[in-house]
C-alpha cells in the first residue's frame, strides 16, 4: 500500500449524539511538495444498507415514502422522500443481516437472502458512511405484514409498489431524488432485470 501524504492527525469532538462529528486537523503534503495544515469536519454515523426489492411476475419494485428532516431543511417541498428500503448497521452486524431485518420492519416482506451489487460512499467529503446496496426478488408469498417501520424509532413509512418503468420515469421527473434509490433503479435497468 502506498504511504499517504498525511501526518499529525488530531481529532476534536464537536458532537456525540445520534452520531459523532469531529473536526480533524492534519498536515497534508500537496503535489508541489509543500506541507499544509488542513481542517475538515467529519460526520460518523456508521455504515448503512439499502435494497431494491423487485417482483418479476408483476413487473414492480417496492419502495418507501417517508418524511426526511434534512431534506425539509433544504427544500420543504421535497421532504416526503421516495426511497428503497434502507437502514443503519448495528454494531458488529453484517450488511446482509441488517437489510433482511430492515425489509421486515419497513415493508413487511420476509426474505432469506439478498444479493450485494454495489458499495458506495454517498457523501465522502463529509461522511464516513459506506452503503452496501442489495437487490432481492420477492413474491406475494413473502409478504407477511403491512410494514411501516418501528414506532419505537419514530418511523412512519408508507410502502409503495410501483411498476419498474414508472419508477424510472419518477427519476426523470424528479419525484425520486434519493441517490441510493436512483443508483439501484439504474443498476436494475442496466442489468435488464425485467427483460
Amino acid at each position: 500500500m502506498t504511504k499517504l501524504p498525511i501526518k499529525n492527525i488530531e481529532r476534536h469532538l464537536l458532537s456525540d449524539d445520534w452520531a459523532t462529528l469531529h473536526r480533524i486537523d492534519y498536515d497534508y503534503k500537496f503535489d508541489d511538495e509543500t506541507w499544509r495544515t488542513v481542517s475538515h469536519e467529519c460526520y460518523n454515523r456508521g455504515d448503512g444498507t439499502a435494497i431494491l426489492l423487485y417482483n418479476i411476475k408483476k413487473g414492480t419494485v417496492v419502495l418507501t415514502k417517508q418524511f426526511r428532516m434534512p431534506i425539509f431543511e433544504n427544500n420543504k417541498a421535497e421532504s416526503m422522500s421516495i426511497e428503497v428500503c434502507a437502514g443503519a448497521l448495528d454494531k458488529n452486524e453484517d450488511p446482509e443481516t441488517c437489510i433482511i431485518r430492515e425489509v421486515e420492519e419497513e415493508v413487511g416482506y420476509r426474505i432469506s437472502k439478498a444479493t450485494l451489487v454495489l458499495q458506495a460512499y454517498m457523501s465522502p467529503g463529509a461522511m464516513t458512511e459506506k452503503l452496501y446496496l442489495f437487490t432481492a426478488e420477492i413474491s406475494e408469498e413473502l409478504k407477511f405484514d403491512a410494514g411501516g417501520g418501528l414506532e419505537s424509532e419514530n418511523e412512519e413509512i408508507e410502502v409503495l409498489e410501483i411498476k419498474f418503468n414508472d419508477a424510472l420515469k419518477m427519476i426523470d421527473n424528479r419525484e425520486i431524488i434519493d441517490a441510493k434509490t436512483i443508483m439501484l433503479l439504474q443498476y436494475a435497468a442496466l442489468q435488464s432485470i425485467f427483460d
